[in-house]
């Protein structure tokens, strides 16, 4: 292992639960829009969103959308974007499955009609930070886009995005100073943390630096314990979450601090 980095002597952050009321809202369809090949953007507009609150970039929502039988299932997604004077509300949905949201994804026009619920409630991370390091795949895409686009001036990111290819590369404005490394792999290769590692391991993790790690839960894992045994990074500058699990339909681990895991 090696250590390059001295975050241990520094007060590490912490972050905020901060509840929200659990509300459901009936909104209508405004713009559908295909983002990229892989990400399909779809804008909803409605008076219940004038109370709206989501605090942190990865927070997730319910999305309410019918499964091939007609049954109403719920499917968590990330508020990427939401204007409470405009009423309107920005949803991101990875064309990666055939599961019922990106079927409805795929579906949808203006002027249909979506409920969602909540976000229950925001991670509002807090403290010294210097700089930060954002790593993720199609599924944790949405909440880096937002968490970049909502970075003030003079603030350092370097992120790093799985895609499967050069034309799902999408364009972020910002007044950070972004260093953006797109990592382009096939969707068979989404399950593996291989592409990660290799385009990651000459990462800088100085003092004050803070990771964020979302994708496929045994890559977000590998990820995690590649900085904590090979960079010598301390667990409490790191979050890491899947959010999707291979094989299993309608997992997430969004919260991920069992042992390290070996790479996927």
């Amino acid at each position: 292992m090696t250590s390059e980095n001295t975050n241990a002597s520094t007060l590490a952050p912490t972050l905020e639960r901060v509840r929200h009321e659990l509300k459901k809202r009936d909104l209508e369809v405004k713009t559908v829009e295909r983002l990229t090949p892989s990400m399909i953007r779809v804008t909803l507009i409605g008076d219940e969103l004038a109370d709206f609150t989501s605090l942190a970039a990865d927070d997730h929502m319910k999305l309410f959308v019918p499964d091939p039988s007609g049954m109403m299932v719920m499917r968590d997604y990330t508020p990427r974007a939401y204007d409470n004077e405009a009423r309107t509300l920005t949803v991101d949905f990875a064309v990666h499955d055939a599961g019922p949201a990106t079927a409805w994804a795929l579906s949808v026009k203006p002027g249909d009609h979506l409920q969602i619920g909540g976000p229950r409630g925001s991670a509002v991370l807090k403290g010294d930070i210097a700089r930060y390091v954002l790593i993720a795949d199609e599924t944790g895409l949405p909440a880096l886009g937002r968490w970049v686009e909502e970075m003030g001036p003079n603030t350092e990111v370097v992120a790093f995005a799985a895609i499967p290819g050069s034309e799902d590369e999408q364009d972020f404005q910002t007044d950070a100073e972004l260093t953006m490394h797109w990592i382009h792999r096939s969707e068979k290769e989404a399950a593996s943390s291989t592409p990660f590692l290799e385009s990651i391991k000459d990462v800088s993790c100085g003092e004050g630096t803070y990771i964020w790690i979302a994708a496929e839960a045994r890559v977000a894992k590998a990820i995690r314990t590649f900085f904590l045994e090979e960079k010598g990074h301390p667990l409490q500058w790191m979050k890491a979450a899947g959010y999707w699990v291979h094989g299993q339909a309608d997992s997430s681990e969004k919260s991920i601090s069992d042992a390290p895991a070996k790479p996927a």
